[in-house]
């Protein structure tokens, strides 16, 4: 069951309306201490950000514009950088710092900052966002996000309104249909809504690829003694174990077209009927449904009911890959970490290993990070976790650009062609061109599967 600390809500009603847009600054990552998650700043009323450190992690705010961060980061400087904003956007500067600012990787005494400029002070990493929407407290650390159950949260105001969507659909008995990228946590946000639901049955999940096609129906529907070869007794079937609860159908395009029609008569009676049975039940059914597969034109193609889509979409949720919500991937470093090594509070990474973590696509999405961070906390053993314990992924040149790219992202994927060739593959000239920050142009890089070095020599 859901308690207080569960509730995910938009403050001051701006789901309502529409949200206004400022600068944020985010603490990402401390790699000293990553299981302490990320911080959030917004700068919408700030002037300048003094960044330094302190005896513990503060962030203070005065009258006249002045946002002091602290953090207890002993490669820092108790006066190491500051912010300013500009009358054209925004700039940092180093104050004479030991070991120096360095902006997308490169040590600077003043730069500019771009939409996604990635800032290391010591072993500390912040990123500027130039206009984000505005929702949540001006200060929001990791510990004080709204949390759903199982941990659920997220400092990304697309991924919140998601949240609230869920949240709010969850009581009743109307049909879900949850769409994503493989990775993306489509059943963690089904079991979400499930224990928002309130309901007193079991949460039953069934991939529907994953079951044989000969014996699809009887897993779903349960079958009668007798009924085929081998059925020794009754079983109740995937979808009366679920009775009182919520049957959440996983890959729901695999789904025989057989199995969809009988499933379209269980949805509009609410009753099954067993494999040689002769008289349906009664089941008291909550379905949600998910799938990566463009669903509708699967119904064009003839390979999935018109009728049974209608069923099952009452409400239609869209899950936000990773690379869309970078805001999100430090929150789920330090969420992966504990649930991943829960007896290693002192889990530390290199700068190197957090930069990459940092700047990776995430193509993947959730599930491969949980996976890299998993691969990493082994071969890392009690050590900090270092840029060689990372998948190659994360720190090699990137592979084939991925197939089946829309007619924009092609474009978009020329014209940074276009620019990796004007500036001979310098990622940091490429982001200044483009006016974004240097991690940016790093993670559409790999997108696309370049490679900036074979730019440098034409």
């Amino acid at each position: 069951m859901a308690g207080p600390s569960d509730t995910l809500s938009q403050s001051d009603g701006q789901e309502a309306k529409k949200p206004r847009f400022a600068p944020y600054l985010f603490l990402e990552i401390e790699c000293e201490r990553p299981l302490l998650g990320p911080g959030r700043h917004l700068l919408a009323d700030v002037e300048r950000v003094r960044l330094g450190r302190g005896p513990q992690r503060m962030a203070r705010r005065s009258r006249d514009g002045v946002l002091e961060v602290e953090l207890p980061d002993g490669w820092m400087s108790k006066a190491h950088a500051e912010i300013l904003r500009e009358k054209d956007g925004w700039t940092i500067r180093d104050l004479g710092s030991k070991n120096g600012t360095l902006v997308d990787g490169e040590r600077i005494e003043t730069a500019d900052l771009p939409d996604q400029t990635l800032v290391q002070l010591g072993r500390t990493f912040f990123s500027f966002r130039g206009k984000l929407p505005v929702w949540g407290a001006a200060n929001l650390e990791a510990d004080d996000l709204p949390r759903g159950p199982g941990g659920l949260a997220t400092l990304s105001f697309p991924f919140q309104e998601v949240l609230v969507r869920s949240r709010s659909v969850a009581p009743s008995r109307v049909p879900v249909l949850l769409r994503g990228e493989s990775g993306s946590g489509k059943e963690v946000l089904a079991q979400a809504i499930h224990t928002w639901s309130g309901r007193s049955g079991d949460f039953v999940a069934v991939n529907c690829g994953a079951i044989p096609q000969n014996l699809v129906e009887s897993e779903l529907f349960g079958h009668r003694k007798g009924a085929f070869s081998g059925a020794e007794r009754d079983q109740p079937g995937l979808i009366r174990s679920s009775d009182g609860g919520t049957l959440f159908l996983d890959e729901i395009g695999d789904l025989p077209l057989t199995a969809q029609s009988a499933l379209l008569r269980t949805l509009q009676e609410s009753e099954v009927l067993p494999v040689g049975g002769t008289r349906p039940e009664r089941v008291d059914l909550r379905v949600l449904a998910a799938t990566h597969r463009d669903i509708e034109r699967m119904v064009a193609d003839g390979t999935f009911r018109h009728d049974l889509l209608a069923r099952l979409r009452g409400v239609v949720l869209d899950l936000i890959p990773l690379r869309e919500r970078p805001e999100d991937v430090p929150l789920l470093i330090a969420a992966a970490l504990r649930k991943l090594a829960p007896e290693r509070a002192d889990v530390k990474l290199s700068p190197e290993a957090a930069r990459a973590l940092l700047e990776h696509d995430w193509p993947l999405n959730v599930r491969e990070l949980e996976q890299a961070l998993g691969g990493a906390l082994a071969l890392s053993g009690t050590a900090p976790i270092l840029l060689e314990h990372l998948p190659p992924a994360l720190h090699e040149a990137p592979g084939p650009v991925t197939p089946c790219l829309t007619d924009e992202q092609m474009r978009h994927r020329d014209e940074l062609i276009a620019l990796l060739r004007e500036h001979r593959g310098n990622l940091s000239a490429v982001a200044r061109a483009a006016g974004k920050g240097r991690t940016q142009v790093v993670r559409w890089v790999s997108r696309y599967g370049l490679d900036a070095t074979v730019y440098r020599s034409g």
